[in-house]
């Protein structure tokens, strides 16, 4: 790990925009934007966000809250905002809020959200220390604190779900069956 002497950058440094052009060959079978395209895309506007931030390579270690809210067609212009909300030791969280434009009706839709964890890589491909995140406004206050608490609620959420797994007693969870859209066919 490199040393604490690494000024701090405000979330206005690496805050990035990708636009780009939704071509037919993005199109699934249902004439829409494949959602694989949208990933990529955000996939690299959070790479060059974070390592803009991290002054370094970086990787994806997580994507979390996926969320695809509305269909992007094709001739469409999508841009991509993403900002740094939250840094640990070698990590960063990138916020990506992605934008739909019709130019020919200038009608802008709200298509996808995500957050990307990221981890900052030195030249040896080791976890590399990123520099503080310096908070401007209160907006970036309320992201650096919600990215805390998706943290916090993630892994309380992965240590009760390993807890009950590792507990799991077939009788006494068949009743989150109910109501259910599946069928219990078990052999001996």
């Amino acid at each position: 790990m490199e040393s604490d002497n690494m000024e701090a950058r405000p979330v206005s440094f690496s805050r990035t925009t990708i636009t780009e052009l939704m071509i037919p060959s993005y199109a699934n079978f249902g004439g829409k934007v494949h959602g694989g395209i949208l990933l990529s895309l955000m996939d690299k506007v959070a790479y060059a966000c974070g390592s803009k931030h991290a002054g370094n390579y970086c990787v994806t270690v997580t994507v979390d809250g996926v969320e695809f809210l509305q269909p992007v067609e094709v001739g469409e212009l999508v841009s991509l905002y993403a900002s740094v909300n939250y840094v640990g030791k070698s990590s960063l969280i990138v916020g990506i809020k992605v934008v739909a434009e019709n130019v020919k009706t200038n009608s802008v839709k709200h298509t996808n959200k995500s957050f990307f964890t990221m981890v900052a890589k030195d030249e040896d491909g080791q976890p590399t220390r990123v520099p503080e995140l310096v908070l401007e406004s209160m907006t970036d206050v309320r992201r650096f604190t919600e990215a805390i608490k998706r943290r916090k609620f993630k892994k309380e959420a992965e240590e009760k779900l390993a807890t009950e797994t590792s507990d799991f007693i077939m009788n006494d969870d068949l009743h989150l069956l109910d109501g259910q859209r599946c069928k219990l066919r078990l052999g001996d």
